[in-house]
């Protein structure tokens, strides 16, 4: 396994002004993104939680949908869940961004360092009850408007975004054409039935990508490709 100077370096964002969409999952070899409790749980082991916090520590953001932080239990971002010797110059932490409609968000994320994201159309009286907590993006009517959210990330200083999921929050950003880079673990196991993949989405689409680098551990396969937007 690289050291964390070697991951940082492997992970390293670019050196450019302009908001950079990272996307993370972890994923069985036949493409499940959840095992057979419904979670992405223990698919891809130590390899991928040591991978999961550098990339934490890389980000100015965390975004994640809400239903994904209902199902894997987030919590606020703390400062043992990332490395100290990478935040050198930005906030201890990155900030989570959680993206909801209808605004049932876990009392747990109503926390400071936690971003809301929403809608027009979100309930209204739970909106302002929120701001009062923490700090809530209204950005488009009855679907986020990306392009709105990511102004907004650029006004805050937040240019390095990690999207942590799930299918249905990267399927957005996928058919708007935002995803900069997909880091992919592929963990050693097969897991069969109706599972999510790691994008779904009502309308198909095709992002040609190139592979940024590839690694194996402990038969844990960490791959990163980046957005080939040559023939865009």
């Amino acid at each position: 396994m690289p050291d964390l100077s070697e991951l940082a370096d492997l992970y390293a964002y670019p050196d450019k002004p302009l908001p950079w969409v990272r996307t993370n999952f972890v994923a069985s070899v036949d493409g499940a993104v959840q095992d057979s409790r419904g979670v992405s749980g223990d698919l891809g082991g130590a390899p991928d939680l040591a991978v999961f916090r550098v990339l934490r520590s890389l980000a100015d953001v965390v975004i994640v949908g809400a239903g994904t932080a209902r199902a894997e239990g987030y919590k606020p971002i703390q400062a043992d869940a990332v490395h100290e010797a990478l935040r050198t110059g930005r906030q201890r932490v990155p900030l989570l961004a959680v993206v909801t409609r209808s605004l049932e968000i876990p009392e747990d994320l109503l926390a400071p360092g936690t971003m809301v994201i929403t809608t027009v159309t979100s309930p209204a009286e739970a909106r302002e009850r929120l701001a009062q907590m923490v700090d809530v993006v209204v950005a488009g009517d009855d679907e986020i408007d990306w392009a709105a959210v990511l102004d907004s990330f650029a006004a805050r200083g937040l240019h390095r975004i990690l999207c942590e999921g799930g299918p249905e929050l990267h399927g957005a950003l996928v058919e708007r054409d935002l995803v900069d880079e997909v880091c992919v673990t592929i963990g050693p196991h097969l897991v069969g039935g109706p599972m999510k993949r790691i994008t779904e989405g009502s309308s198909p689409v095709e992002r040609p990508m190139r592979l940024g680098h590839v690694f194996e551990q402990d038969d844990v396969l960490l791959t990163r490709w980046v957005r080939d937007r040559r023939s865009s």
